[in-house]
């Protein structure tokens, strides 16, 4: 098990946290604040409603424990005195791709691979001598990104996803279904089927039901390239997985002490051990992303689209891992039994074991086994 301090920001006693653990009775949302952890349920039974309060770090609650005297479990550290969820509940979980000049070229090179590993390395280094350096300085939308545009198509050169890295449109899909998502401590999934995937650390922002970012937490967004390369029409399949959307460890809500422009410089690193003694690290500075991460937000919701419950948007990577693991020329890709890490200062640590999505946990507490839960609790209006 783990101390809950490990897990927390740098700065933790100024930060006012948001999560979900599991108690006896079930799924509860509490807050971190004060060297406190506080059961606010009774305030708002969901973290969707929380966040939907004038003030959601105020709320009142019931005292669980003392930060530092906690201990949280982990499928590999066994039980500890708290068993952390990831911090979303009701909100719709969203994700934005190809959002840094890097992901986009990985994501080109995806597509003319065809999902075959062992084909990027040369595809990789003509596409960064032919545009990398000019797709890093151009501004999405914009005069020059359309000149680009046309350049590229007269080489032969363009892509469905150079059309989301540089044009006026970002690529806003759904990452998982609502309660689907898995916090710190538990397993995420890569598909059995899948011969070329890797971990995407990202910061992940939380909005509320108007549309407005009020937190940030990390995130893991899990991607399987072969099946994406294949083709663009198969993300669903890439993307959407059963325990394939990590996010945690806590919310951190925003307040004088932590504002977006914290989320605009932050730095993601990224750690990977595997059983193997393949050791993966990089780092991902959130300065390079192409738009901002409000942009994105509002690409996001709007008069098209609307979220009742909020929603959690992934930013996006910069960091697509080309270390070779086994053969020479086949890249990086994930085995059962890797410890992926992934941490910013002002967010915590976010940390998982990777498996196969038909061994992790299956996906078994929806919408309507939550509403009753909460009802038979007495939460929902005071219902029994």
């Amino acid at each position: 098990m783990a101390r809950l301090t490990d897990l927390l920001p740098r700065d933790w006693r100024a930060a006012t946290l948001l999560g979900r653990v599991l108690t006896a009775d079930g799924p509860t949302p509490v807050l971190l604040r004060g060297g406190m952890i506080v059961d606010v349920s009774r305030a708002a039974p969901t973290t969707s409603d929380l966040l939907a309060l004038a003030d959601p770090g105020q709320a009142d609650g019931v005292i669980l424990g003392e930060i530092e005297q906690t201990n949280v479990s982990s499928v590999w550290g066994g039980k500890g005195d708290l068993d952390l969820l990831s911090p979303l509940d009701l909100q719709c979980v969203k994700a934005s791709g190809v959002t840094f000049a890097v992901s986009a070229l990985e994501r080109v090179i995806e597509e003319r691979a065809r999902g075959v590993a062992s084909e990027a390395a040369d595809i990789r280094a003509r596409l960064s001598e032919r545009i990398g350096g000019d797709l890093k300085a151009v501004k999405p939308g914009s005069d020059q990104a359309a000149a680009l545009k046309q350049a590229l198509i007269a080489d032969g050169l363009w892509s469905q996803y150079l059309e989301v890295a540089i044009g006026p449109d970002a690529e806003i899909f759904t990452k998982a279904p609502v309660l689907a998502s898995v916090g710190w401590g538990a397993e995420v999934g890569v598909r059995a089927d899948s011969a070329w995937n890797n971990p995407e650390p990202e910061v992940v922002l939380v909005c509320d039901p108007e549309g407005r970012a009020v937190g940030a937490a990390l995130g893991n967004d899990v991607n399987l390239r072969d099946i994406e390369g294949r083709s663009a029409l198969l993300l669903g399949k890439a993307k959407d997985n059963n325990a394939a959307a990590s996010v945690g460890p806590f919310i951190r809500l925003f307040d004088d002490g932590f504002s977006l422009d914290d989320v605009r410089s932050a730095t993601v690193e990224l750690e990977v051990r595997g059983d193997d003694g393949f050791i993966l690290q990089g780092a991902s500075s959130m300065s390079l992303i192409s738009r901002d991460p409000l942009e994105l937000a509002r690409q996001a919701s709007g008069v098209t689209h609307q979220y009742p419950d909020g929603f959690a948007l992934y930013l996006g990577t910069m960091f697509a891992p080309v270390q070779d693991r086994d053969a020479p020329g086949g890249g990086f890709t994930h085995k059962v039994g890797d410890r992926v890490k992934v941490s910013s200062e002002r967010l915590g640590t976010l940390e998982n074991v990777v498996t196969t999505c038909d061994q992790a946990p299956p996906w078994t507490m929806g919408v309507s086994a939550l509403m009753r839960n909460l009802a038979g609790r007495g939460l929902l209006g005071g219902a029994a």
